[in-house]
């Protein structure tokens, strides 16, 4: 999948407000991407452009998104809602508000079967109860009968996964999926998914703002600030050695326990107000390198070395520093 200069407007009593500005990014068969960023940066709305859950105040402005030489954003609905489970699907980050309350769960993993392979019920259930067996859930047979407010956090984010990946999706978006879970069901929760996509060969797009989950989980990484992507390289490289400021001031801010009792670094300032990103580069006013073209010329992302890529205009002195 590629998602090439994606925008995307909120609509307020004020005016519009542009949240998403000039995203691009792509992700390849079997390969994870994290979308990294502080809360607010567009990480979300991002997804749930490209997925086509925006909600009524929100517009898709420009760009498009590519899956198999299809332009996602210029199909109609119908389209795009067949399309939703083989090709594209995603884990939202509350599963409990995700799941219908008045359902069984096992009669919302059916359903998927019934919609696009036509399944009987019967058929449709044993599918079901097969797919919570694989993802975890003990006693699958007898707990499909069950509601989703009956299951612990853990196990609702196990179904809701179960339910993204029914139909073997090519593109799997998971916003936030271990946000509100314990440490150790995290790990469980980013295993399976891994393992997943290891068996079917799904791109696995991981929003999240969890630096340690992106260093152990991600292929590649792309970090957001003020809705447009900043930076973009392997994990590795980018955490070894970032090219941009404002990713070198997420990873100081991390706690390292070398540092024990140590006063905790951390960016001064905030992010700015969507509705009013300073001119030029948006990280100028935080930005210890800020120079003068910096708040009259915003950095374009280009290349900074081989997979790499920074929004910064002085990227490539970081890059060879």
């Amino acid at each position: 999948m590629a998602v090439e200069d994606l925008s995307v407007d909120v609509h307020t009593p004020a005016g519009p407000v542009q949240v998403v500005r000039g995203v691009g990014f792509t992700v390849r068969s079997g390969e994870t991407l994290a979308l990294l960023g502080e809360s607010g940066c567009g990480k979300s709305m991002t997804a749930h452009a490209v997925a086509g859950l925006l909600d009524p105040v929100a517009e898709v402005t420009g760009g498009q998104v590519r899956l198999d030489g299809v332009n996602l954003l210029a199909i109609g609905p119908r389209a795009r809602r067949r399309l939703a489970g083989p090709h594209l699907a995603m884990v939202f980050q509350d599963a409990l508000s995700a799941l219908n309350p008045v359902l069984t769960v096992g009669t919302q993993l059916a359903e998927p079967f019934r919609i696009h392979e036509g399944m009987s019920r019967r058929a449709a259930r044993a599918r079901a109860v097969e797919l919570m067996e694989r993802v975890g859930i003990p006693e699958a047979g007898s707990r499909a009968d069950a509601y989703p407010h009956q299951f612990s956090g853990g196990m609702r984010q196990r179904l809701l996964i179960a339910t993204a990946v029914a139909l073997r999706p090519k593109v799997l978006i998971a916003d936030e999926p271990t946000t509100a879970l314990d440490v150790t069901v995290q790990a469980q929760i980013m295993d399976l998914l891994a393992e997943l996509g290891g068996e079917q060969r799904t791109a696995l797009v991981l929003i999240t703002h969890d630096l340690g989950l992106a260093a152990e989980h991600a292929d590649r990484v792309a970090v957001m600030y003020a809705g447009a992507v900043v930076e973009t390289g392997p994990v590795a490289e980018v955490f070894g050695k970032p090219h941009h400021p404002y990713t070198q001031g997420l990873l100081a801010s991390v706690p390292a326990e070398q540092h024990r009792g140590a006063r905790l670094r951390s960016i001064p300032g905030g992010p700015p107000d969507p509705g009013a990103v300073p001119a030029g580069c948006a990280f100028r006013t935080r930005c210890p390198l800020a120079r003068e073209r910096c708040a009259t010329h915003r950095p374009a992302l280009n290349g900074t070395g081989p997979g790499r890529a920074a929004a910064c205009h002085f990227g490539k002195d970081l890059a060879d520093a």
